[in-house]
């Protein structure tokens, strides 16, 4: 069936996009979809899907290691400190995705999160989490949505509070990574609970 598990090397069916790189197997079967706890992990999460927005995840993958040099661990505090110098380093490092805009946004999301209490991003983002009684298990890649309600619901508020390059799309992205929801199919090895 088009979209379906497929088995990998050791032979355990995972998702197929899991499969289409290398980089991709440890990341699906150790990361994607499990849960992500934490204002700063969080952040880079955020920061990062935001930094995805029209490439490939791969793209981002590869560069993860750069990125987290870069923009100080993600750490909310010492992202919010950055100067206009900081900016300017950010925008000629050839390791990072040099986009003004989504650099521009990260920076002014460290800075609104840096005046928040601690937990606060970590429960919001939770509160969004959907029932997973109520979620259909997806059997091909065509069930996944792109966008669902929570995540439509999730991508208003955070603009609300003033964060940016947080649409839809992207906040979907970020509750699939971060383990709200549980995307894998349902032969996929890395499916925390089977249908």
């Amino acid at each position: 069936m088009p979209g379906a598990a497929i088995p990998g090397p050791d032979g355990k069916l995972r998702c197929p996009w899991g499969l289409s790189t290398e980089d991709y197997v440890a990341y699906h079967d150790e990361e994607w979809g499990r849960p992500v706890h934490g204002d700063d992990a969080l952040f880079e999460r955020l920061s990062l899907e935001a930094f995805q927005s029209g490439l490939s995840w791969i793209t981002i993958l590869r560069r993860r290691e750069t990125f987290r040099a870069a923009f100080s661990g993600f750490k909310i505090a010492d992202v919010a400190a950055f100067t206009e110098a900081d900016r300017e380093r950010l925008l000629a490092d050839p390791g990072i995705i040099r986009n003004r805009s989504k650099v521009d946004a990260t920076l002014a999301n460290a800075r609104v999160l840096a005046d928040w209490s601690p937990g606060e991003l970590d429960a919001l983002i939770w509160s969004f989490a959907p029932d997973p009684v109520d979620r259909p298990v997806p059997k091909v890649l065509g069930d996944v949505a792109a966008i669902t309600d929570e995540s439509t619901a999730l991508s208003k508020e955070l603009k609300k509070r003033g964060l940016r390059f947080v649409g839809p799309t992207t906040a979907y992205a970020l509750m699939q990574a971060c383990g709200l929801v549980d995307d894998h199919l349902a032969d996929c090895t890395a499916r925390t609970k089977k249908p």
